[in-house]
């Protein structure tokens, strides 16, 4: 059993790809605002939001624990609409050695896909796959999409 993985899932939306990835590219901040149970906080400890290279520490919620991530954005790309996170401190790092999320969106007829990446080693074999982790950034997307549509 490998200890390096990776879960993914596509999810349609209604808003355009260029407000959607603006939220995560240059607003993250806002999204406590957007779905307060399930994130509570977002701070900026290093750098610019918007910018490669800043720290960014999350408070959230998520199997019903209060949790913290930081992260460090390792990548924007506003061509392509993605952004990656890589995880440097925090809950998550009990159980995964290396935990990244990348999350890319393109633009549809009508509406958007987003597509969400989890990259992980796991400390053990004893680990889960992070499933749930996954269904938690799905929920946030959906939150922040009915946010959007009432823009």
């Amino acid at each position: 059993m490998s200890l390096f993985g990776k879960v993914e899932t596509d999810i349609e939306i209604k808003a355009s790809a260029e407000k959607f990835h603006e939220v995560f590219s240059c607003r993250p901040h806002h999204i406590s605002n957007v779905c307060p149970d399930k994130i509570q906080g977002v701070a900026l400890h290093e750098g610019d939001w918007g910018n490669e290279g800043s720290v960014i520490c999350w408070d959230y919620v998520h199997d019903g624990k209060t949790s913290v991530a930081k992260e460090i954005i390792e990548a924007i790309d506003m061509e392509n609409k993605s952004v990656t996170f890589k995880v440097i401190e925090g809950d998550l790092l009990e159980h995964y050695k290396s935990l990244k999320l990348i999350i890319e969106v393109s633009q549809k007829d009508e509406g958007s896909l987003v597509h969400w990446i989890i990259q992980y080693e796991k400390l053990n074999e004893d680990v889960v796959d992070p499933h749930t982790l996954l269904q938690f950034v799905v929920d946030v997307t959906k939150d922040i999409d009915s946010h959007l549509a009432q823009a």
